[in-house]
């Protein structure tokens, strides 16, 4: 039996349900105050969470996520098959530090901010291969730990242009199954995820998704990552709507990961250059994770923990209470690196699609 399909020129399909069995989302102080607060598992006030240093504080982070998340679906650490996660530190830091303190065989990717659509598609695809019964996606961010990386340090006291975006410290984590997974997340655990939020026998799937392309419009401005990621997201938009022949309204949402104010204003008008009107359905989660004239983040959020926390906590919600019934979630990278940009070399951008859908019934 096929596994997986292929779908138009960079889409794919799987041939059967691959179900979320856990979420969880855990996040810092300044997240904590903003608009989402109630979604989320876990608020840490000191952005340490028990670490020494930043880089300490997103490891530790990224573990307390990818646990509440296995321990939600009723599953130990020792039943996840495989573990994708990544970060925006060289070399993976945080993602490799916490990976090592779990028995789970560790595969790290990056993608920038889209880490989370390409930590979960991978983890899906490795459940509809028959590669894995169940897998973990986890992905985090950390604003002190991403200032020092690739900005100033903090006690620097640089000034933020008006086009920038401010990085979530937060990381969310996602334990997707096949079906035999599934009914051992429902019999190991009466409180496990899947069975509380049932409401009915619902589940939320992953039917699908598209994956992007890297994409370079030539934008140089590290202070400006909604300019260089816009153009990838739109691309993978389109190739999406295109492989599955499908119009925006047959979302609920189309979110983007963290466009940010400026970046969302380019996506739709790309898309709307393509004859695609998406403004009806159109989110990005770095406007949604703040209340940008409280708490004063310019152009909004971002960092990759940004679109990984908005789906583990207030998108999936959304989705079990069946306000949403299916949504295309697009999280969105800028690839540079602190030597690319000190050197003046343009950013690609790069944006993946997954799409969640809610289901009644486990079949």
């Amino acid at each position: 039996m096929s596994a997986k399909r292929c779908v138009g020129a960079q889409s794919i399909c799987f041939a059967e349900d691959i179900y979320v069995l856990g979420r969880a989302a855990v996040v810092g102080k300044k997240e904590g105050n903003g608009p989402l607060r109630s979604f989320f598992d876990e608020i840490d006030e000191t952005d340490l969470f028990g670490g020494e240093n930043w880089n300490d504080a997103e490891s530790r982070m990224m573990q307390k996520a990818a646990a509440m998340a296995i321990r939600k679906a009723g599953l130990t650490p020792k039943q996840i098959r495989l573990l994708f996660a990544g970060d925006l530190l060289g070399q993976l830091l945080a993602s490799s530090f916490g990976a090592g303190e779990m028995p789970i065989p560790f595969l790290g990717v990056y993608g920038a901010c889209s880490t989370m659509g390409e930590s979960l598609l991978l983890a899906s695809m490795a459940v509809g291969g028959g590669f894995a019964d169940c897998a973990a996606a986890v992905t985090s961010s950390h604003f002190a730990s991403a200032e020092k990386e690739f900005r100033f340090p903090l006690g620097y006291g640089n000034q933020r242009p008006l086009a920038a975006t401010w990085t979530v410290t937060g990381s969310g984590a996602l334990v997707v199954g096949d079906k035999t997974a599934l009914e051992r997340s429902r019999t190991q655990a009466e409180e496990s995820e899947s069975v509380r939020k049932e409401r009915g026998g619902v589940q939320v799937v992953i039917s699908g998704g598209t994956i992007g392309r890297v994409t370079d419009y030539g934008v140089k401005d590290k202070a400006n990552m909604g300019a260089c990621m816009a153009p990838a997201a739109a691309a993978v938009v389109e190739a999406h709507l295109q492989d599955f022949q499908r119009k925006p309204e047959d979302y609920d949402k189309i979110i983007t990961g963290d466009l940010g104010k400026v970046g969302a204003e380019i996506f739709a008008d790309l898309l709307g250059q393509k004859g695609y009107r998406v403004e009806s359905v159109q989110e990005d989660c770095g406007l949604l994770i703040y209340d940008n004239e409280l708490q004063d983040t310019h152009s909004g959020g971002s960092g990759c923990g940004c679109s990984a926390v908005t789906l583990a906590g207030y998108l999936l919600d959304k989705l079990y209470e069946g306000e949403f019934q299916r949504i295309l979630f697009v999280p969105t990278g800028a690839l540079l690196s602190p030597v690319s940009a000190n050197e003046g070399s343009t950013i690609p951008g790069i944006a993946h699609a997954v799409v969640l859908e809610r289901k009644k019934g486990g079949n």
